[in-house]
């Protein structure tokens, strides 16, 4: 695997210490491509992540929030596989763990899992003081008759 070295970008920005930290992660992580996952955009501010967990249940599933970070774990008893002979196993049943970076007010709303699809469901709720707002422009006759109005007064 090529090894990206971010050390120059580090010396050359200010403020994008996250940004960085996400990109160095990411780059480190060394995932497999296990279990695969589609991230869907579903509206304006609803997202989805489904991911194929075949042979995985509830309860060998787990999901955490933590900061700004999804995690999703999978971990099978592996009863049975003693006693199975194969002569082709192209289902994947080993562990697994994939995070996800979400975006700043993003927030897991729920999961569901269904026919061996996990389904993420994510909202982004930007807080009303951080929305874009309109600002009235006045001219200079309009503060003087509001002057002129509190010197009436």
């Amino acid at each position: 695997m090529t090894r990206f070295d971010f050390s120059p970008l580090f010396r050359s920005t200010v403020g994008f210490d996250r940004m960085m930290n996400m990109l160095e992660a990411s780059a480190r992580s060394g995932e497999e491509g296990y279990p695969p996952y589609n991230i869907e955009k579903k509206g304006e501010n609803d997202y989805c992540i489904t991911m194929a967990v075949a042979g995985f249940g509830e309860d060998d599933l787990g999901i955490e929030v933590k900061d700004s970070t999804v995690t999703v774990s999978g971990s099978t008893s592996g009863e049975g596989d003693k006693e199975q002979t194969y002569l082709h196993r192209g289902i994947a049943a080993r562990s697994f763990r994939r995070a996800f970076q979400l975006a700043d007010h993003v927030h897991v709303s729920g999961a569901n899992l269904e026919n061996g699809l996990l389904h993420i469901d994510l909202v982004r709720e930007v807080p009303e003081a951080l929305k874009p707002r309109t600002i009235k422009i006045s001219t200079d006759q309009d503060s003087r008759q509001i002057e002129a109005s509190r010197q009436a007064a």
